[in-house]
C-alpha cells in the first residue's frame, strides 16, 4: 500500500509537483476541469497538437462510464462500485451517477495520485442515504484494494468493477490481465466489470502517445481491441460486447463524439 497522504485545507502534499506534467492532471485538462498545472497544459497542448482528437477520446470515456454506471445501478441492480483509478473529480463521478439512480449505492473510490486524495473530499459528498469512502492505494496491489474495500463494501454481494483508462498504465498485458483476475476473484458471482481503454486503432494516436511516453514518467500504453476483450475473459459480456465506447447502448437525445480510438464493454461473473 501506497503511506497515507494527507493535507490540511489549501496544503499541498510533498509527492505533488506542479513543475512535471501528470496523466491525471493532463485529463482533467481535457475535459475542462480546473485541476492543472501550467506543465500539464503544455503537455496536453503538445498531445493535441499531435492528435487533434484526443479530447473527443476524453470525451467519449467520461459519456461511455456515465452510461455504463447507470446500466449498472439500473438495469443490472448493482448497488455497490468499486472504481479503481478512479482520476480528478469532473462532472457525472461514479457516486452522482450511481445514486441518482439508487441513493443507497455504496461506492469505494481507489487511486494513488496524491492531488486525487487533496480532492478526495469533493469525492466523499455522498447521498445521506448512500456511502461514499476514497482509498489511496495502487492498482497493481490488489489484494490490498480489496482488503480494504470490505470495510465499505460486501464483497459476499455483487460489486461492480470500473476500471475506466486505467489498465493502460500497466506496460505489460499479461500483467494487466492478471491484475484484473486477482480484482475479479475477490468479488460475488452476479458482479460486473466495466473496462475502457484506448487503443491502438490509429496511427496517428499511436505515435503521439509513444512520443509521449518516451518523455514522460507516466507513461500510457494502447492496447488492440482483442487485448481489450481479454480483460473480460471468464465473463458474459453485456450487448454489444466490447465495442468503440460511443457505440456502447447510446442513449437517445445523447450527443455523441465522433468515431473515437476508445472501447469498452461490461461483463458479468456468472460463477
Amino acid at each position: 500500500m501506497a503511506d497515507d497522504l494527507t493535507a490540511a485545507p489549501g496544503e499541498r502534499p510533498e509527492e505533488i509537483d506542479p513543475d512535471r506534467p501528470h496523466s491525471a492532471r493532463i485529463w482533467n485538462y481535457w475535459l475542462g476541469g480546473k485541476d492543472h498545472y501550467e506543465a500539464d497544459r503544455v503537455a496536453g497542448d503538445q498531445f493535441r497538437k499531435a492528435f487533434p482528437g484526443i479530447v473527443e477520446n476524453a470525451r467519449s470515456f467520461r459519456l461511455f462510464l456515465s452510461r455504463g454506471i447507470r446500466w449498472l445501478a439500473d438495469e443490472a441492480g448493482v448497488d455497490q462500485f468499486l472504481d479503481v483509478g478512479t482520476g480528478l473529480p469532473t462532472v457525472d463521478n461514479t457516486h452522482e451517477v450511481a445514486q441518482r439512480v439508487n441513493p443507497r449505492a455504496r461506492i469505494v473510490y481507489v487511486d494513488n495520485d496524491p492531488l486525487v486524495l487533496l480532492h478526495a473530499n469533493a469525492l466523499l459528498t455522498s447521498h445521506p442515504e448512500g456511502f461514499t469512502a476514497y482509498l489511496h492505494a495502487d492498482l497493481r496491489q490488489p489484494a490490498a484494494i480489496l482488503e480494504q474495500a470490505a470495510a465499505t463494501l460486501d464483497f459476499e454481494r455483487p460489486v461492480a468493477l470500473i476500471l475506466s483508462g486505467i489498465l493502460g498504465h500497466v506496460a505489460d498485458h499479461a500483467e494487466a490481465r492478471g491484475i484484473v483476475r486477482k480484482l475479479l476473484a475477490g468479488l460475488a458471482p452476479g458482479s460486473h466489470l466495466l473496462v475502457c481503454d484506448g487503443t491502438s486503432t490509429n496511427a496517428e494516436l499511436l505515435k503521439a502517445q509513444r512520443r509521449h511516453n518516451a518523455g514522460g514518467e507516466v507513461q500510457y500504453f494502447l492496447r488492440s481491441p482483442e487485448q481489450i476483450a481479454a480483460f473480460f475473459e471468464g465473463l458474459e459480456l453485456v450487448a454489444p460486447g466490447v465495442v468503440p465506447c460511443p457505440e456502447w447502448r447510446p442513449e437517445g437525445g445523447e450527443v455523441q463524439v465522433p468515431a473515437v480510438d476508445a472501447y469498452g464493454g461490461i461483463g458479468v461473473k456468472r460463477r
